[in-house]
């Protein structure tokens, strides 16, 4: 077997079960690393490329975009990394290093060849995985490796609103839909001091997630529990990806508040314009982050010792895996161990 001979798990087609799969990546380019696998996270991005939910899967699709391992190969142009050195690479493995975004150190947005790590691209759902050196993370000594990965995906897309809203301990923070991401939301918001309250639909959950960090939890489909938060909310984070009652939402909002949407939600959002006027509030959203503000969620993290809630399995049971995240019932994110 080359060395240039990557093992992974991918879906042949739209919806299928992942079978093993090789193949030659080729030789390493310049400004590429090459870093062996030791975790990946399960997200729901990953199964939304699976099924090709989204319309732009190449397949074969290797999944896996919350990747934590070590630096196999360097390329040429790498710089400030060594081999060894464990690191992690999370949604996006290239950006083109020129346009303007790129420029001003939002390379997330780049608008040139950017490069998603699991479209048209293998993930890290294999033995290996290859990405432009400026999204390979460095991390830090002291955050455990089994639990880190998830950080780098569902970790990054709630901890970049925070920055970009300039939130504070002052501020009170709603977080809907409590799964993967709203989790580390929670545990996020606790350790920045900001009250929180968590929306979901599964009461059930009240009882955990008072001890991960919420002040409040409320019934997120209960119409007369959202009326009474009524001008309560500096920023709204949306985890989910089906439609609510926005209207009911945006009433919670204090003056100059926010709904973000991280959640894919596929409809068209019904916002009354007068509800945006009257208080000045906003819609936006946001992808992951940069690769500057995913090392500073990854010191953050190693700091205040915060771990996403995990469970573990094998890679090779990578179906079984997927299965449990269809149930619903993961708490609150799935990592596999490779295990080639």
């Amino acid at each position: 077997m080359s060395e240039n001979t990557i093992q992974a798990y991918a879906a042949l087609e739209a919806g299928a079960a992942l079978v093993p799969y090789q193949f030659d990546a080729g030789e390493l380019q310049a400004h590429q690393v090459e870093v062996k696998v030791e975790y990946c996270g399960l997200c729901h991005s990953d199964v939304s490329v699976i099924n090709n939910e989204w319309g732009n899967a190449v397949f074969p699709v290797v999944g896996g975009h919350e990747i934590i391992g070590t630096i196999t190969q360097l390329g040429s142009e790498a710089k400030g990394l060594k081999v060894g050195q464990r690191v992690g690479i999370g949604w996006t493995a290239e950006s083109c290093q020129y346009c303007d975004p790129c420029i001003s150190g939002q390379q997330v947005l780049c608008t040139g060849e950017k490069q998603a790590t699991i479209v048209g691209h293998a993930g890290g759902f294999a033995n290996k995985v290859r990405a432009g050196w400026q999204w390979i993370i460095p991390l830090p000594e002291d955050l455990d490796p089994e639990s880190a990965g998830p950080l780098l995906c569902g970790g990054i897309t709630v901890f970049d609103p925070i920055l970009k809203h300039q939130i504070q301990a002052v501020h009170h923070v709603g977080v809907i839909g409590i799964g993967g991401l709203g989790h580390m939301a929670i545990k996020l918001l606790k350790a920045w001091g900001c009250e929180i309250t968590a929306f979901t639909s599964s009461l059930d959950k009240t009882d955990e997630l008072k001890a991960m960090g919420a002040d409040h939890v409320v019934n997120s489909r209960d119409a007369n529990a959202l009326k009474a938060q009524r001008g309560k909310f500096d920023l709204l984070l949306c985890t989910v990806n089906v439609t609510l009652d926005w209207k009911l939402y945006l009433n919670t909002l204090a003056p100059n508040g926010s709904i973000h949407m991280l959640g894919m939600v596929v409809e068209p959002m019904a916002i009354p314009a007068g509800n945006l006027i009257s208080g000045a509030k906003s819609v936006t959203g946001s992808p992951t982050g940069s690769p500057f503000a995913l090392r500073q969620l990854l010191q953050f993290a190693a700091r205040k010792n915060i771990a996403p809630q995990i469970e573990l399995y094998p890679m090779s049971k990578i179906n079984d895996a997927l299965e449990r995240l269809h149930s619903g019932k993961a708490r609150y994110r799935i990592v596999l161990k490779a295990d080639f």
